[in-house]
């Protein structure tokens, strides 16, 4: 079952909804390092996963899909893409708070790298040197702008506050490339709208695990920012997946890195975060690799469709 009736491919469209899911998921980070330290990472996990159940609820029940997503054949499955999603969220969160807005988006970039070496070592899919060189180049890129906060000569050294956050940045990375290789092997045979909700509730009863080790009454303003992160996760994630339909991956995956220039604007001018060279540098190598990546595949696939209609039938 989709979650909607098949479209025909509008590509101006797609890149639009993915531009703006983009924009909404900016808007729900900053949402979250505005409450800052004071709220423990698994009580904002909590926030973020359970609110944005909302609007994806409310849009399955509109397209009638909504006792039918709850129907699965791997539960299990469902609870462990949940347990390392809410990890993820859990170092992200944690480092959002204690990194620069631009050099804490600039180290998730790893993520969709790090898939690509998961993907080779456990899905075992053929990986050739053109992404490997991209991956290596990529990671070199991450390491250009961790360095200077891992470095023991930094003013706070291996256990200052921004060497911990990009400790973090990077676990979450790693954790956010599994769960996207556990998002691969669901997809073979769950529907996008169980991967979503099961998610969603999983992640929220996994958050309240950590009530016990110092949740807090958040004030009015951070309550209220935490509450309309969550619709915005909600939000963002329909926009997302909304916006594949009517476009190609490797036409929309590049607009992904729009939101460095967001993260930039928004750190420097409403958090006054410093922005280091070494941010820049080595936001622009992993950039590059990442689109190098996409545009590689995208040839294979030109490639392989070109292959698919000159073999004889019988594919002798």
């Amino acid at each position: 079952m989709a979650m909607s009736p098949p479209v025909d491919p509008n590509p101006t469209l797609g890149i639009g909804l993915k531009c703006i899911s983009v924009v909404v998921f900016v808007a729900m980070q900053t949402l979250i390092k505005s409450v800052g330290e004071d709220v423990p990472p698994g009580e904002v996990v909590f926030f973020r996963s359970f609110f944005a159940l909302i609007p994806v609820v409310i849009y399955l029940a509109w397209l009638g899909d909504l006792r039918r997503s709850l129907v699965t054949d791997d539960l299990p499955g469902h609870m462990l893409r949940g347990l390392v999603g809410v990890t993820s969220m859990i170092l992200s969160f944690y480092s959002l708070a204690r990194l620069p807005y631009p050099e804490w988006i600039s180290i998730s970039y790893a993520a969709p790298l790090l898939t690509v070496v998961f993907a080779a070592i456990f899905l075992k899919e053929v990986v050739r040197a053109y992404r490997w060189t991209a991956v290596a180049i990529g990671l070199v890129g991450v390491c250009v702008v961790t360095a200077p906060n891992l470095s023991l000569f930094s003013a706070g050294g291996i256990g200052g506050a921004e060497a911990l956050g990009a400790l973090g940045a990077l676990g979450a990375a790693c954790f956010a490339a599994v769960a996207m290789i556990q998002i691969r092997r669901l997809v073979k045979k769950e529907k996008t709208a169980t991967i979503v909700v099961y998610f969603s509730l999983t992640s929220s009863l996994l958050a309240l695990l950590s009530a016990p080790f110092g949740w807090v009454v958040p004030a009015p303003r951070e309550a209220a920012a935490l509450v309309v992160a969550g619709l915005f996760g909600g939000v963002g994630q329909l926009l997302l997946t909304a916006s594949y339909r009517y476009a190609d991956t490797s036409t929309i995956a590049p607009f992904e890195y729009t939101s460095l220039i967001l993260a930039i604007a928004i750190g420097v001018f409403l958090f006054g975060d410093p922005l280091a060279w070494t941010t820049v540098l080595g936001a622009a190598i992993v950039v590059s690799a990442g689109i190098f990546i996409i545009w590689r595949e995208h040839r294979l696939g030109i490639e392989r469709r070109k292959a698919r209609r000159v073999s004889p039938p019988g594919g002798s």
